[in-house]
């Protein structure tokens, strides 16, 4: 089972030509309004991936709230941990440009009072995984680490958006998964390398934590087990890298949940989140496992790897 604690949005999205300069005001081609949300989001990839999942998280009594909750109630996730509270709930403000890019500001919202407390003991025990961002508050997310790290529960982190991580964190973590903004923040906070595979080696070596660098359409780096392994993305045609991430994340921690070897669950992660591309927002362009299915075989027979000195 995966416990996902971490943000329930709703996402406001804007097509555009291109992305704004700052203090420029552009016309746009298309609105929309989406469920979404990091937590959420990985959420939705890992149920579709084959994982039961529980989403433990905080929306508002608002209007909001019922758009942010449709794809999660929809797909038949176990909603028990999620709070009402008097805040408005989270909203993601995304510009699309015409090559699937995007730009986002994240407001918390009732994110803020996702609850760690919340999670009983019990679901935080061997054969579980607790997969955790950063949307929520980080002194929730060190909290909730400790517990599932005592209780013998996978511990995997999307240190997403970039923030330094303390050190006592990391050493709780099974698995850290970030994208190459990412690392630069986490390095440059720790006085390490930052560069992909200098960044994965060290974490690996240091803190015993399997580090995995998401990299766009170069694919997917991670240092794990004692070796370093490379995936290339597949050629797509792109168009809209929104959820991309969320949807390798989720799909790699349902992988790893299910004792998939590394090679396989990267190949999964991999089909996934360029699957994501394809479709118009997060959640609505999550990939079932099917879809999944001949892309991994395909991205597996890709992989290249070598042992880390």
């Amino acid at each position: 089972m995966i416990i996902v604690f971490g943000s329930i949005n709703l996402d406001l999205v804007a097509r555009v030509d291109r992305l704004p300069r700052p203090g420029e005001t552009l016309a746009g081609e298309h609105f929309s309004a989406l469920p979404g949300g990091k937590g959420a989001n990985q959420a939705l990839a890992a149920q579709r991936a084959g994982a039961r999942v529980a989403m433990v998280g905080a929306v508002g009594e608002d209007a909001f709230a019922t758009t942010a909750l449709a794809g999660l109630a929809a797909a038949g996730i176990d909603m028990t941990w999620v709070a009402r509270v008097e805040a408005a709930t989270g909203v993601a403000l995304i510009h699309v440009d015409g090559n699937g890019q995007n730009c986002i500001t994240v407001v918390a919202g009732a994110n803020a009072n996702a609850d760690a407390g919340s999670v009983s003991d019990a679901l935080l025990c061997p054969g579980n995984t607790l997969l955790m961002q950063l949307e929520v508050p980080l002194p929730a997310v060190h909290s909730l680490a400790q517990r599932a790290h005592a209780g013998g529960a996978r511990v995997v982190l999307n240190a997403a958006p970039a923030h330094a991580l303390p050190v006592a964190l990391l050493g709780l973590l099974d698995v850290l998964v970030v994208n190459e903004i990412e690392a630069d923040a986490i390095a440059a906070a720790l006085e390490m390398p930052s560069l992909p595979e200098a960044f994965a080696a060290t974490m690996y070596r240091r803190f015993g934590v399997a580090t995995v660098v998401t990299l766009g359409a170069q694919g997917v780096l991670a240092v794990a087990d004692g070796r370093m392994w490379r995936i290339p993305a597949p050629s797509i045609e792109v168009r809209d890298t929104t959820g991309a991430g969320d949807a390798f994340t989720g799909v790699l921690a349902t992988a790893l949940d299910r004792s998939a070897e590394w090679p396989q669950a990267l190949a999964e992660g991999v089909a996934a989140g360029s699957l994501a591309c394809l479709g118009e927002g997060a959640q609505a362009a999550m990939p079932s496992a099917a879809m999944m299915r001949d892309v991994a075989v395909r991205l597996r027979s890709r992989l290249v790897t070598a042992a880390v000195t």
